[in-house]
């Protein structure tokens, strides 16, 4: 009697169709839609859109400049880049994000965090309903500091082996991540201390998930799940720092940035502590007297990082293009496909979304593309928890994450740590690792037989 893996690779092998539908004429290779570009090298998360207007070439390239050069020490002769600190994560944005890619944990104690921060609140809501920084160290470690001004403190991680065995009696084995706070220079972190270990996203795509229609990611939302799929996807409403509104989020861990000029910003002050138009303060909670003392940028008058610098990076940021997906016609991963699909997993990695309009950029505009998210948070169950709520997303909820570029990490960033502090060492960790609303789909994924838990692993790493 044949399978069920056997008849589906017959029918593949029958209709040789790799489109969505058969006869839909849509080219799932075409990932990033109009944007898509055919390179699978090092630096395959780096290169613009392919259809990239003149207009914004210039953009685009000053935005690299300004997003890959380091920031130095004010006052500098260099006056459009020196603003640094006091405190800090990094010195640059690519100090982050590699080659545009993905950051990753440490790989040993004495490894700094150099693409990996830890968001740091206490319980209870800031006035704008974000989470209320820790007192002593404010919103996020900062290990770093300019001279005279003493860095707040380093993390370290460790690791517990958690084994495992799937129902055909194959041993698996996750690590489960713990930290440690050392060098404190103000004091103990509160009591009561909530903190959330983030690495750095890879920066492919975002254009074109600020393009999808806000009505399009609210109509895949059922918070009460209604529909009784065990899945309540739910969106998030951070503040936007421009217009003083809650907006919807679509970025970040915890889509707590509604767009990519205020995810910029945020980063900017955050990671790097380089004033704008949209973050006009230095990070210096009220013990730190040293930072508040230190020089800032050379402009008196206004902030350190300029309007027209900023639109830069967001436009390098916005135009980034998508790789194409590979080996779409493999019996094997056109296998793993139906199965991603049988076991549920499309519930939140939705395939297929047509992006709407965004003003002054066509490049994004009205695009087939396969991003593998719906942008909304869900429950994935006390394992993933960081226990810090962030606006509307609680402790256990997390921004479903684009799948989009995920086999091409260990090409562009030599390691191949998935979910969102990198714990798992690889794509099958990452699904063990789901629980919540994802449970259900953890488990269909267990009781596949070996080779069909592998061509669903190789399809997910084909996109």
């Amino acid at each position: 009697m044949l399978s069920r893996r056997h008849i589906i690779w017959a029918s593949l092998f029958a209709c040789a169709c790799a489109e969505p539908e058969p006869g839909s004429g849509i080219d799932e290779a075409l990932a990033g839609g109009g944007t898509t570009v055919f390179d699978q090298g090092s630096r395959a998360f780096s290169l613009s859109a392919r259809n990239i207007e003149d207009e914004h070439l210039s953009g685009f390239f000053v935005g690299n400049s300004f997003f890959n050069k380091n920031w130095v020490i004010a006052p500098a002769s260099t006056t459009a880049r020196d603003g640094l600190g006091p405190t800090f994560n990094a010195t640059s944005c690519s100090g982050c994000h590699f080659r545009d890619g993905r950051g990753r944990p440490p790989l040993s104690a004495d490894e700094p965090m150099l693409s990996m921060l830890l968001r740091l609140s206490i319980p209870g809501q800031a006035e704008d309903g974000g989470p209320l920084p820790e007192p002593n160290y404010g919103g996020q470690l900062q290990p770093q500091s300019i001279p005279g001004v003493p860095a707040e403190g380093r993390a370290v991680v460790s690791w517990t082996e958690l084994p495992g065995t799937y129902p055909d009696g194959a041993a698996y084995s996750l690590r489960e991540p713990s930290y440690a706070f050392e060098d404190l220079a103000f004091g103990p972190l509160a009591d009561e201390l909530l903190f959330s270990p983030r690495v750095a996203p890879h920066m492919i795509g975002l254009g074109l998930l600020e393009a999808i229609d806000e009505d399009t990611i609210l109509a895949a939302a059922d918070p009460d799940d209604e529909d009784g799929d065990g899945i309540s996807g739910r969106p998030n409403y951070p503040l936007d720092p421009i217009s003083g509104e809650h907006l919807l989020g679509r970025f970040g861990w915890k889509a707590n940035q509604v767009g990519l000029v205020q995810q910029n910003a945020g980063a900017f002050a955050g990671d790097i502590g380089i004033t704008s138009m949209v973050h006009g303060e230095e990070n210096c909670p009220p013990p730190q007297v040293e930072c508040a003392s230190a020089p800032t940028g050379t402009d008196a008058e206004g902030p350190e990082l300029q309007d027209d610098l900023l639109d830069a990076v967001t436009v390098y940021s916005r135009l980034l293009a998508v790789p194409a997906r590979r080996e779409i016609d493999d019996p094997e991963v056109l296998l793993g496909r139906e199965l991603f699909r049988d076991v549920g997993c499309d519930g939140c990695h939705t395939p297929m979304i047509v992006t709407g309009t965004l003003a002054g950029f066509p490049e994004v505009s009205e695009q087939t593309i396969f991003p593998y998210t719906d942008l909304l948070v869900h429950d994935m169950g006390p394992g993933l928890a960081d226990g810090r709520p962030d606006y509307d997303a609680d402790g256990s909820e997390w921004r479903t994450p684009p799948l989009w570029g995920v086999g091409l990490f260990d090409v562009v960033n030599d390691h191949a740590l998935y979910l969102h502090d990198g714990r798992a060492r690889g794509l099958e960790e990452a699904i063990l690792w789901h629980g919540g609303e994802a449970q259900a789909s953890r488990d269909a994924f267990t009781e596949l037989d070996a080779s069909d838990r592998a061509a669903l692993v190789r399809f997910v790493h084909s996109l």
